[in-house]
């Protein structure tokens, strides 16, 4: 496990000390260590903005889940970054470059507490958990407008999640935080990965954008030892996203509506078959292989209430849903709706209060592979260590209440209802309860 560098930390506060334009800890200031005596915002007048900050995550198994011994569970990250206007520094016109590196740490409740440890969870009661205890190259890229800005170009490495399939992330819950096509295609990367990429956006109206994207799909970049691996080696293929986003204000209120395609050029093993169209499971012969794997998504959010006297208080509506193919995938959909109200109390304009339910659905093909496998082996038993818990769907749910304690920091309590955990049947239904953090330095 790696931690965080305490000495930078304590540099940076000790030059906050003296800060006059944003004192350090000021419930108004958008950063924990203040305005670096003005030096902060002189440098991002200059072109240089410095980015730093914190998400910690606890989760507690209340009751129910695959084991009932009651426990709690931490997992954070600490992102560090720098956005570089090129053309304030340079005189690069609508030209940017940036670099974020991020760190990961702690356990998750839904390991060994609320799923079955011989198949996990479907979802992530603690979705800052993932990808190992260290640190990662998270952006690195070059980003320029052209022809008025009609054109947007993005290259370097960044993941997908970051401009398709993009979702804010204040639940705690996994099914309800990002880009969901990663949660559930396998080949998705989001967000602390980093693959070589390129993305292409362009206005067909005011309110109306295409994008279209090529991501190196390379499952090497997961790996522990390769979180600042810059080689191509271990390139499998590509992730090939297109994407049509509308942003309108309907009455006045803004919304977002995202409908997109994925493809990806890689070949992809079948869930259930042989070369002969046999389960593979049961001839002994290898699972075929497919020469592509694909899926659909949509998401919608829409403010659909708001106060007179501000128009950021009020309730948001959102639904996101995936589709992908049969043939290769674990989760063949999934779905989910909910709403913020951001401001429902006078005396606490900018805390709010969210509300979400998702459905995770398993491939009966990846299903019956499974039910195939534990009749293969003789096994019927659930108790057996040997048997293969079949999966099935798993239903989500998390309210929680966002407290705006100052700018730079909310905190977030959290209670989520897994049913069927995992998909799994035989489980419990589990009640969790959690803790979000989010703050920026």
């Amino acid at each position: 496990m790696h931690t965080f560098p305490y000495s930078a930390l304590l540099v940076a506060m000790a030059c906050a000390q003296s800060a006059h334009a944003a004192e350090p800890f000021a419930s108004n200031s958008p950063w924990a260590l203040g305005d670096w005596n003005g030096a902060r915002s002189t440098l991002a007048q200059q072109g240089i903005d410095f980015e730093f900050a914190y998400v910690g995550e606890i989760g507690a198994n209340l009751g129910g889940g695959y084991n009932n011994d009651r426990s709690a569970s931490y997992s954070d990250q600490y992102s560090l970054g720098a956005r570089f206007d090129l053309q304030k520094l340079l005189g690069w016109h609508d030209a940017r470059f940036q670099l974020t590196v991020a760190d990961r740490n702690g356990d998750n409740i839904s390991n060994d507490r609320v799923g079955d440890p011989r198949v996990g969870t479907l979802s992530s009661s603690q979705e800052v958990w993932g990808r190992g205890s260290h640190w990662r190259m998270t952006q690195l890229y070059y980003q320029q407008a052209f022809f008025d800005r009609r054109l947007d170009i993005k290259v370097g490495r960044f993941g997908e999640g970051e401009d398709f399939n993009s979702f804010d992330c204040n639940f705690q819950n996994l099914t309800f935080c990002g880009s969901q096509v990663g949660n559930w295609g396998g080949i998705w990367y989001n967000w602390p990965i980093t693959q070589w990429a390129l993305r292409v956006k362009y206005p067909l109206t005011p309110e109306l954008f295409a994008q279209i994207g090529a991501y190196e799909q390379n499952p090497s970049n997961t790996q522990n030892d390769n979180g600042f691996k810059l080689s191509g080696s271990g390139t499998e293929g590509a992730v090939l996203p297109v994407e049509l986003v509308w942003q309108p204000r309907i009455g006045g209120l803004p919304g977002e509506y995202r409908a997109g395609y994925y493809y990806s050029t890689s070949d992809a093993k079948d869930v259930l078959k042989d070369s002969n169209g046999q389960p593979a499971v049961v001839s002994g012969a290898a699972y075929r292989s497919a020469s592509s794997k694909h899926g659909v998504w949509l998401g919608a959010m829409q403010q659909v209430t708001r106060q007179a006297s501000d128009a950021s208080r009020g309730l948001s509506l959102f639904a996101m849903a995936t589709v992908h193919d049969k043939k290769t995938s674990k989760v063949d959909h999934y779905v989910s709706v909910g709403a913020v109200y951001k401001g429902l109390f006078a005396a606490r304009p900018q805390d709010d209060i969210g509300l979400a339910v998702s459905e995770v659905h398993v491939n009966p093909a990846y299903r019956k592979n499974a039910a195939l496998t534990n009749l293969t082996n003789g096994v019927e038993d659930y108790d057996d260590p040997a048997y293969l818990p079949v999966q099935q769907t798993e239903y989500n749910a998390e309210l929680n209440y966002g407290i705006h304690l100052a700018d730079w920091l909310t905190v977030r309590p959290n209670l989520q209802f897994v049913r069927h955990p995992g998909g799994v049947r035989q489980v419990d239904d589990a009640w969790v309860g959690g803790l979000k953090v989010q703050a920026t330095f």
